[in-house]
């Protein structure tokens, strides 16, 4: 009863490629660990360019690291001064070699994740949640997506009880696997709590036979 498996898991090898992609026996625990803090690491020092995703791809002893980012001029910087300084750091942060790539996000409207962020960081700034809900929802429909659905739970104005809170336009086929269907998840840290900001994003249907998709 109530159990629920993650959107973008239940369509991993049939719609949507691996985030990390490598195959190790020995070091599959630490390259793991390795992955994750590479995340976390971009996310938090670069939260301002905009990042949805983080892909990581190994052979043999190079790294290649892909950042999917909505803002790639505010990473890049002038001559790509930012970018060099990231390559070095995440140099440092793993010891090896590392490949740097910069992907643009040209939709970031019909991005899950970051439509997720930017109604956290309003919600961060005390607005109104109802507001918040109704304005992501019209603008994403606006931009071409098929349906919206948007979840989110906490205590909500600063009300003392926590509530969820849901929103929903368009369709949203969950249990179809061929269904393009993007998922996000954000926190917005308030004074009175945090409050779970969880979005879904139908795009449409993947036709049969297509490539497992990377860039979002």
């Amino acid at each position: 009863m109530g159990q629920k498996i993650h959107p973008n898991g239940f369509r991993v090898g049939v719609t949507r490629d691996w985030n990390s992609r490598w195959f190790s026996k020995k070091e599959c625990g630490r390259f793991l660990i390795e992955d994750e803090k590479i995340r976390r690491f971009v996310k938090e020092e670069y939260y301002f360019a905009g990042i949805p995703k983080v892909e990581v791809e190994r052979k043999a002893d190079q790294m290649m690291v892909l950042v999917h980012c909505a803002r790639p001029g505010v990473l890049i910087g002038r001559k790509g001064v930012k970018v060099d300084k990231l390559k070095e750091q995440l140099e440092k942060l793993t010891g090896k070699s590392v490949t740097l790539n910069i992907h643009e996000v040209t939709r970031p409207e019909l991005n899950a994740q970051l439509v997720a962020e930017g109604i956290a960081e309003q919600l961060e700034k005390r607005a109104s949640f109802r507001r918040t809900l109704k304005r992501a929802l019209q603008l994403t429909m606006e931009r071409g997506a098929q349906g919206i659905k948007i979840r989110i739970a906490g205590r909500l104005g600063g009300a003392e009880i926590a509530r969820v809170e849901k929103a929903l336009k368009g369709s949203i086929p969950l249990t179809t696997l061929s269904a393009d269907i993007d998922y996000g998840f954000a926190e917005a840290r308030c004074t009175y709590g945090r409050i779970g900001v969880k979005i879904w994003i139908y795009k449409g249907m993947i036709r049969r036979g297509a490539p497992l998709q990377r860039s979002r």
